[in-house]
Order: structure tokens, then C-alpha cells, then sequence
């Protein structure tokens, strides 16, 4: 059993998780809207064009996504979303594509005792992140 990390999303989903399988080398396995529901009784309220679930595959690891109706959504709080990029220059690369315009930056990139580079924020998508290469203080 692998957990799988489902983001929810204000209407920009497909946008997201498009930058997402970019910036992350990963690949969108699949997705559904809500025009692509049999009837109209199967549909979320918010329009044909939302998401209703997609999902990316990204090293054997599976990220799901849908929109929520605005009713629905609440700001994403109390996890973020791990990568631990196998280089420096992966990490610099990663970084620069999803934070350079993050809404909010709780921990610049940079040096700690555990790691060559780390950094914590959260992207123009509203969701947190957090980057971590161990680099040579791997335990």
C-alpha cells in the first residue's frame, strides 16, 4: 500500500498539474471534467471546464488532483508537499519553477545542518511545499 497525495484546487487545476508534471518530470495519467460526467446529476456546480479528478505519475509516485466547487474549497493547511531532488542544480532548477511567484515564502532556499539546500513556500497554486537536498549530510 503507497499513500497518494490528492490536491484540491480553486478552479486551476489542469493549469497546476500541468506546471507540475513540467517542473517535476512527471506525467498526467488521466483526466476527467465535469462535461465529461454521463449526466447532469453527476456534476460538481462551477462549470464543464473544472476538473473532476486527474492524476500524475512522477518516479513511481502517484499526485491526484481535482477542483472544488467554491463552497467547497478551504486553503490548503497542515502538510506540505516533499520533494527531495537528487542535485543541487535539480533542487536550483525546481525551485526557481515552483516558487519563483509563490504567494508565500516561510524558508528561502538555503543551507541547514541537515541539508546542502532546503526551502519551504507555497506556489502561486496555493500549495505548500517543501524542498530538501540532503547533499553530502545525508544520514
Amino acid at each position: 500500500m503507497q499513500p497518494t497525495i490528492y490536491l484540491f484546487f480553486k478552479g486551476d487545476c489542469l493549469e497546476a498539474m500541468t506546471h507540475y508534471a513540467e517542473a517535476l518530470g512527471g506525467e498526467i495519467m488521466g483526466v476527467f471534467r465535469n462535461a465529461d460526467a454521463p449526466d447532469a446529476e453527476s456534476r460538481m456546480p462551477g462549470g464543464d471546464d473544472l476538473v473532476m479528478n486527474m492524476s500524475m505519475r512522477i518516479d513511481g509516485a502517484t499526485i491526484m488532483a481535482s477542483d472544488a466547487p467554491e463552497a467547497m474549497y478551504s486553503k490548503p493547511q497542515g502538510f506540505r508537499v516533499q520533494i527531495a531532488p537528487r542535485s543541487r542544480a535539480e533542487f536550483d532548477r525546481i525551485h526557481h519553477a515552483l516558487g519563483s511567484d509563490a504567494q508565500r515564502v516561510e524558508m528561502p532556499a538555503g543551507e541547514t545542518f541537515w541539508a546542502e539546500r532546503f526551502a519551504m513556500f507555497t506556489d502561486r497554486f496555493g500549495i505548500p511545499w517543501m524542498l530538501n537536498f540532503a547533499g553530502d549530510r545525508a544520514a
